[in-house]
């Protein structure tokens, strides 16, 4: 049986604030509205229905300014209608107001979602939204220069348009509309962009627990200098380094791969929402490293379309092209690839990837399968030994674990047992065709 759900709406009676409903179906994905129906989709006779089927499409019309498709049905329980709506290209309101349908609810828009979904109706982003009382002299000259320098290395930028004054700069990148700078433009080339976008820069915070922070740090500027800040104040504070030599040369090797960590830090400004006023927040733990972002993924992606090559879709698309034509970063969606690719070449895990709602974020973890984190964790010397074991075969079995520590079945049952309550190793199969991996 049918149930509500994202584009499904059961109504037992007709009313006409059930128009709302409409608006949102139209301005979300289209949807059906069943009247006549009960909430677990059972038809409850309809009266009027006949009257309702002139009714409810003229008012939709009139009030809506759209046009519905309504259908009468007849059913063993009586009559009942479908109203069809479909996703309609440009802004539909109820009486001024802005409904949308997320999820199995109607929500009405207001201050920053309206402005956010005005504007993606419009085919416009925010980031190319125009400022007034601002010009390219008030940018600062400094980052222009280091602008330059880089574009020139990346040669994603001829030398005579480098050469350029900062207005045909400015131009060329994109970043004016008419006479106007756009909001990317005070966000790369301002000297404080808080001053006109709220929550634009980077917090740092060491925790020893998730309720337990040591110290922290806040980086401002333009995204210029944050970006340059933020991964030195990383690898010189955050994250430790292990130095070793080679010959007489010094081999710093850090506890995450730098590569990573900056390409993850550049999708995150990339891909912020900067209308929500939060600031990108990086936590560092002994053991894992946090970049958070709140943001939206392309419209029907999940986190497994980043987990593979894909489009490049950014969500600010004119930061994305300054960074890139500052050969910071690629145009083809490569960046979450990198990611993956630099920590499994420094032995570390695969990060893991979170999409929630409006948050998005990626966890990096150290290679913890080492002898003296484990002794750290109160392990026994066989499953200490075991665990080493798995890291480099793979896997281990029951009978594997008995023969390396020379033990009972009983004795290595209850090992593994505790190594995976730890979330160290995990089951795979069961009974004697049974294996363990190292847990992710």
């Amino acid at each position: 049986m049918t149930s509500e759900s994202q584009n499904i709406e059961f109504k037992v009676t007709w009313r006409d604030e059930y128009l709302k409903w409409i608006c949102g179906f139209a301005n979300a994905f289209g949807g059906t509205i069943f009247i006549g129906k009960g909430d677990t989709g059972n038809v409850d006779h309809l009266k009027d229905a006949k009257k309702l089927m002139e009714e409810i499409p003229n008012k939709v019309r009139d009030t809506l300014g759209i046009l519905v498709d309504v259908n009468l049905y007849q059913s063993d329980q009586g009559e009942f209608i479908e109203i069809l709506v479909e996703q309609y290209p440009y802004p539909v309101n109820y009486k001024g107001q802005y409904h949308y349908r997320s999820g199995s609810t109607k929500q009405e828009l207001k201050g920053a979602a309206l402005d956010k979904f005005l504007l993606q109706k419009k085919g416009k982003r925010w980031d190319g939204v125009p400022v007034p009382n601002v010009s390219t002299n008030d940018l600062k000259q400094e980052t222009f220069d280091f602008f330059r320098k880089r574009a020139f290395r990346s040669q994603r930028i001829d030398e005579e348009s480098l050469a350029d004054s900062n207005e045909h700069l400015i131009e060329n990148l994109q970043l004016k509309e008419g006479k106007f700078l756009k909001r990317a433009s005070i966000l790369l080339f301002y000297t404080n962009p808080e001053k006109y976008i709220t929550g634009s820069y980077i917090k740092i915070g060491f925790f020893e627990s998730d309720s337990d922070l040591r110290f922290q740090d806040e980086i401002h500027g333009n995204l210029f200098e944050q970006i340059e800040k933020t991964t030195e104040l990383l690898f010189t504070k955050y994250i430790k380094a292990l130095i070793s030599y080679e010959g007489l040369n010094r081999v710093e090797t850090y506890e995450y791969p730098k590569e990573a960590i900056r390409e993850a830090l550049l999708n995150a400004v990339a891909h912020k929402d900067y209308s929500g006023g939060v600031p990108i927040q990086i936590s560092v733990y002994k053991d894992k490293l946090m970049i958070w972002n709140e943001g939206q993924l392309p419209e029907n992606w999940t986190v497994k379309n980043l987990l593979e090559k894909h489009a490049s879709r950014p969500y600010n698309p004119d930061i994305a092209n300054a960074l890139f034509r500052s050969g910071y970063i690629e145009s083809w969606g490569r960046g979450t690839i990198k990611i993956i690719n630099e920590c499994k070449k420094a032995g570390i895990p695969e990060p893991v990837f979170s999409y929630d709602s409006s948050d998005i974020s990626v966890e990096f973890r150290k290679d913890i399968y080492n002898e003296k984190h484990l002794q750290s964790l109160d392990l026994n010397v066989r499953q200490v030994k075991a665990v080493l074991y798995v890291k480099e075969k793979g896997r281990i079995t029951n009978k594997e674990y008995q023969e390396i520590n020379n033990t009972t079945d009983r004795t290595a049952l209850r090992d593994l047992e505790t190594l995976i309550e730890l979330n160290i190793i995990k089951r795979i199969g069961e009974k004697k065709g049974a294996y363990y991996e190292l847990a992710p």
